[in-house]
């Protein structure tokens, strides 16, 4: 079964594409738990995986978390013992990789899709343990995603941290797909997507062999779109045409300093990107003084945005906070 895997940065319309493919009858694309990025740094509580009863364990709670994700999973009702009896062999990967086949199959579906960006972080990983993905590396100018994490109840909120961030992981994935054929990726440019919707999503229907559908273009009217709007604001405009001029929102958005801060720390990939600078300001370095004042701020923006963010919507993130507590309370054997 083929795997999509989408890289880059969130906040760069991703969401606005897998709700289109979603619409594709061939491709299963659910709303991503981020399963490694969510459980890799947790493997150390597991102990040996080799151990069934430690694997068990992870089975159990990778399928709880994947019950309280914001945006349900229709039509499959996780069964860690059915999941661990296809699984095979005892990790995390390919935990993931049976989990997300089996909605797949469920979807009837030949492909199956997996959102989660920050799996840029583990794609070496998912290429050792023999899983050949196509990646859509969809990317955006990192000053729009900055400022929509600003507003957005997850992510960084200060500037420098932002700019940090959207660099990094640009970097990763363009360093990914150069070494790749190019019949495993596709690069998509967020604002071009917005304009030609159409000659894009053609052309990664024939780099997976599929044929387009004009239905894509129509995701909006989606059952799945309309779920995944209803869990939060972050996805709102999926039940709205596109929005053909949702690009260089920063101008307004950020202030001067911060995109003079951006473009100081991220401009060279700005420009790598064929993003124009608004200003010339060589990076200078910033000063460990500075670093931890803006560690500070970050810190106190992401409080005070979860503190005055929708109530129904921190309600649906307390399933899997809670969740993760009980995990890292936890205590296990290993051997």
């Amino acid at each position: 079964m083929k795997y999509i895997q989408f890289i880059g940065t969130q906040r760069s319309g991703s969401n606005l594409l897998r709700v289109m493919l979603n619409q594709e009858p061939e491709i299963s694309a659910p709303h991503p738990p981020h399963i490694l990025k969510t459980f890799f740094p947790l493997l150390p509580l597991y102990g040996n995986l080799q151990i069934g009863s430690n694997f068990r364990m992870l089975a159990v709670d990778v399928c709880e978390w994947i019950k309280r994700n914001p945006v349900p999973w229709e039509k499959v009702d996780l069964d860690p013992n059915e999941i661990i009896s296809i699984c095979k062999s005892p990790t995390l990967i390919e935990l993931f990789t049976r989990i997300y086949e089996y909605k797949a199959a469920v979807d009837g579906a030949s492909m199956w899709c997996c959102k989660s960006m920050e799996n840029i972080y583990y794609a070496k990983a998912i290429e050792e343990y023999g899983l050949r993905p196509f990646y859509i590396y969809l990317y955006r100018d990192g000053r729009d995603v900055a400022l929509s994490f600003k507003n957005a109840i997850v992510g960084p909120k200060h500037i420098y941290h932002l700019a940090q961030k959207w660099r990094k992981e640009q970097e990763l994935a363009i360093q990914l797909i150069q070494n790749l054929p190019e019949s495993r990726f596709v690069s998509v440019r967020y604002e071009d997507l917005l304009v030609q919707p159409k000659l894009i999503l053609k052309t990664i229907c024939l780099k997976l062999g599929i044929p387009f559908r004009e239905e894509i273009l129509d995701y909006f009217h989606s059952h799945e779109s309309h779920l995944a709007a209803r869990a939060g604001d972050m996805w709102k405009n999926l039940t709205r045409p596109i929005i053909t001029t949702n690009s260089n929102k920063f101008r307004q958005g950020l202030s001067k300093p911060e995109i003079e801060i951006f473009e100081a720390e991220a401009g060279d990939m700005l420009d790598h990107l064929n993003y124009e600078l608004m200003y010339s300001i060589k990076n200078q370095g910033v000063s460990i003084a500075d670093i931890a004042a803006y560690d500070l701020i970050n810190r106190n923006l992401i409080e005070e945005t979860f503190k005055n963010a929708d109530p129904k919507e921190k309600s649906k993130r307390k399933l899997q906070d809670d969740l993760l507590m009980d995990i890292q309370r936890r205590t296990v054997n290993s051997i």
